[in-house]
């Protein structure tokens, strides 16, 4: 939240008169309160001569073609001449008789523009009357030239001390469990704390703030017929109304300076007016014409495709959990969010209403974030508003407005609801002291709880504890040690590190994950981190059946994206966003890996037992047993080129036998035998899809993507991948070192004809078992196809490399187990050996 220095520390000044601190120690005050700040910056230093003038005359030139004007005004004694000071200048929200801020000849203006006597439309303009931005006030360009009270001063005097240049802007970061600090209310009352000060509330003082509330009338009857839906969750609903405004007052140079400093524009008088009071009490407002309100109120919630157009001109579809104030016309605003079109402050207004609300803060989140619609009234009310202030605000405003222009506050005041009591919090008065290892005297626990405003009756140690309107966050007895302790000073508590407690290291399924990270990344994957949310139509779009598994996902209720709005039982939807994205910027090789846990729903949702009393053990389990089944899987994508072509030969683009070894890749770094079998599986291509199985267990797949697929998501053609559950795979841990022969080991070959509808993997298999214990690695090299083969055959050729390690094998046992891996093949497969 921005707020100037002087704003907050003004306010305690009340009761503090001699209060003052350097920017420095006032960023420190925050700091030790809990709130850190995004940084500090004084307003722009203007130099030079800058002083208050009176326009005495205006002539307008009509010449040109753009509207200038030629101002004559009166500077005083301050140009050394006591004559009127002619300056040109094209703003038109000033007239005769108006007091202004004028910077003459030799004045420097914040960002080094040096004021000078020039010529300019045919007229020599010596100096500037200056606006709001121009003096650094605030970085919008279309704020209007600065009228002053025709009290602040006399023509010629130093406008510095008028405007309160001598200033500093913070940003203050208030975290979402504290909203009440979004206001200089809330903000002085904590710096109170934090310099040991007393504290006024402003919301029971309003002359604190300069305002006088002895001009608004004691409410007496109702002002409209309000009708508040239950189902709106709306807590409390005010309308207070002032007639016969002058509708061309503007807000006095003091709000529009507050409003500025705190990043807002100012507009009309009313609108500032809501402004100012929700800077000030943490109380969003909305102003109305209430020329255009018709019949009486009602809240309720929205029809679906309701539409409804907002202050910012946007056409809106509202959702049937949408909160609308309607008149008899149709809606006149999105509650909590923002107001409409229909009933705004325009220039012709006289009569307003001034409404202030106090709305559930989770319907206002999600209608906030449903339409993309964050304004600083919604972050107000999302965080919790302080519902005793309803009637204050209303009456504060009325009291503004009247003295900005004129009118009359009604009498009539209509406000639904009441202040809802606030929940009683039993403590031990030595909690803090234990939690925190530090001795807090009964009596300070007490006073810290009293400063943010509790209300506490003690019973010996036994202490109770009702927090105040404006602190929702404070519900149980560690909110309450958590106020003590941080006003106390968070730094005095020791620092004792624990003792560490000898373990075993990383657990064998953490191994085993970063032994496959590494042997993926290690075989050139880059790794990614795979969003857990994917496509509502992802496996539509991969044409799977109704029944298919992977369909069995878990649906999130409140989701970042609404077309996202699922969690992966597969992590390749991702890993397939992410190819698209490289391959969009040009990069057309990519080969990543990603190890996340995918989630499939297990049951229906339990509902969610009572915090009165600890759950059942039965309960507990219940609740267990409906949390999403969470394997871990580990995948791989990969498209273009795999060996670049050069110098050194031809390139190798990825396919499908290099998706299949990366699933290999795994398996040795998880240490298990991995089998592959051809298989059928979407997103994968039919002829060209392995299933991966371990101990019998199909536990992935691997091969190259469907092309429908591919096209549907504007992959590369040939596009591979291999995906494979990591968590199914035994767990085993192989401490003793292998067992190493110091003999030569003996390679033979043989090439087997079978027919061609047998996998080679099954005859690599018979090959292992035929050739017994003796053989240390078997590999298929080649595949060869011949008319003198035949038709319908092919011959597979495999080196054997024999190892005995307690002696040298001889080519005769190396024959005879070559041999032996002939016969059991022509058994099992009718297998020929080629000579």
């Amino acid at each position: 939240m921005l707020i100037a220095q002087n704003w907050v520390t003004g306010l305690l000044r009340h009761a503090n008169p001699d209060f003052g601190v350097t920017p420095e120690e006032l960023d420190a005050g925050y700091v030790r309160v809990g709130f850190e700040t995004e940084g500090y910056e004084p307003i722009p230093e203007t130099t030079g001569p800058l002083v208050i003038g009176v326009v005495a005359k205006i002539e307008e030139l009509t010449q040109f073609k753009k509207p200038i004007r030629y101002c004559l005004v009166d500077v005083g004694d301050a140009n050394g001449t006591g004559e009127l000071q002619g300056i040109v200048c094209g703003a038109r929200n000033f007239a005769e008789g108006d007091t202004v801020v004028v910077s003459l000849p030799g004045a420097v203006l914040p960002g080094g523009f040096e004021i000078a006597a020039r010529e300019t439309y045919d007229h020599v303009s010596n100096g500037m009357i200056c606006s709001a931005s121009e003096l650094g006030f605030t970085e919008k360009q279309n704020a209007g030239i600065i009228t002053l009270d025709p009290t602040s001063g006399k023509p010629g005097e130093d406008a510095r001390a008028v405007l309160g240049l001598g200033d500093t802007v913070f940003d203050v970061n208030v975290t979402p469990d504290r909203g009440y600090a979004l206001s200089a209310r809330g903000l002085a009352r904590e710096l109170a704390s934090a310099f040991g000060l007393e504290y006024t509330d402003v919301a029971k003082q309003p002359q604190v703030a300069g305002v006088d509330l002895s001009g608004v009338p004691a409410p007496a009857g109702e002002l409209l017929d309000i009708d508040v839906r239950p189902e709106t969750k709306t807590v409390r609903f005010g309308l207070r109304k002032v007639t016969g405004i002058d509708p061309a007052a503007e807000s006095p140079l003091w709000m529009q300076r507050e409003l500025m400093l705190s990043g807002q524009r100012p507009v009309n008088a009313a609108t500032d007016v809501t402004n100012y009071l929700m800077l000030l009490l943490g109380q969003p407002m909305h102003a109305f014409d209430a020329t255009r309100i018709t019949g009486g109120l009602t809240v309720r919630t929205a029809e679906a495709g309701e539409k409804f157009e907002t202050l910012d001109h946007v056409v809106r579809d509202l959702d049937a959990e949408d909160v609308v104030i309607c008149d008899d016309t149709g809606i006149q605003s999105l509650a909590g969010v923002m107001g409409g079109t229909r009933s705004e402050i325009a220039d012709d207004t006289t009569d307003v209403y001034f409404e202030a609300a106090t709305w559930d803060p989770k319907t206002v989140a999600r209608t906030s974030r449903r339409h993309k619609l964050s304004s600083e009234a919604s972050r107000r009310f999302e965080r919790g508003v302080d519902p005793a202030v309803v009637e204050v605000a209303l009456d504060m405003a009325c009291a503004l407005l009247a003295e900005i222009a004129g009118g009359t506050v009604e009498a009539q005041r209509t406000l639904v609801g009441e202040v809802p009591a606030m929940p009683e919090i039993t403590m031990d008065a030595g909690h803090p002291s234990r939690l925190a290892g530090v001795e807090y005297s009964r009596e300070t626990v007490i006073a810290r709880l009293e400063e943010v405003g509790c209300a506490v009756s003690a019973d010996g140690d036994r202490l109770t504890v009702t927090p105040p309107t404006w602190r929702p966050d404070l519900g149980i007895p560690a909110d309450l040690v958590e106020e003590v302790l941080r006003l106390e000073g968070l730094e005095d508590i020791p620092l004792v590190l624990p003792t560490p407690v000898g373990g075993r290291g990383l657990s064998p399924a953490q191994r085993r994950r970063r032994a496959v990270g590494h042997a993926l990344a290690y075989n050139g994957y880059a790794e990614i981190l795979p969003s857990p949310f994917i496509a509502n139509d992802t496996f539509d779009a991969w044409g799977l059946t109704a029944d298919d598994e992977r369909r069995n996902a878990v649906t999130v209720q409140n989701p970042l994206e609404s077309d996202r709005a699922i969690l992966g039982t597969t992590l390749l939807p991702t890993m397939l966003d992410a190819v698209v994205r490289n391959v969009a910027r040009g990069r057309n090789d990519v080969a990543l890996f990603g190890l996340q846990q995918v989630s499939f729903a297990r049951a229906e949702r339990s509902p969610m037992p009572s915090v009165a009393q600890r759950p059942s053990g039965e309960t507990v389990a219940e609740l267990i047993g409906t949390l999403p089944h969470q394997p871990l899987h580990v995948a791989t994508v990969a498209t273009g080129n795999h060996e670049h072509e050069g110098p050194w030969g031809q390139g190798r683009v990825y396919s499908w036998a290099d998706a299949i070894e990366s699933a290999r890749v795994v398996a040795r770094a998880a240490g298990v035998e991995l089998d592959v079998e051809s298989a059928e599986q979407l997103p994968w291509h039919p002829g060209r899809c392995a299933a991966l199985l371990v101990d019998g267990r199909v536990v992935g797949h691997a091969g190259e993507l469907h092309p429908q697929v591919l096209e549907t998501l504007g992959l590369p053609a040939r596009t591979c991948a291999m995906e494979l559950d990591l968590s199914a795979l035994p767990l085993t841990e192989n401490f003793p070192a292998p067992i190493l022969s110091s003999y030569p080991g003996l390679h033979q070959d043989i090439a087997l004809v079978v027919d061609e509808d047998i996998p080679a993997e099954q005859v690599r298999r018979i090959v292992e078992e035929g050739a017994g214990e003796l053989l240390e690695e078997v590999k298929l090299f080649d595949v060869y196809r011949s008319e003198q083969l035949g038709e319908g055959k092919k011959s597979l050729a495999f080196s054997l490399l024999f190892r005995a390690t307690d002696r040298t094998l001889t080519d005769e046992e190396a024959n005879g187990h070559r041999l032996a891996v002939a016969e059991l093949a022509a058994e099992r497969v009718g297998a020929e050996m080629r000579g």
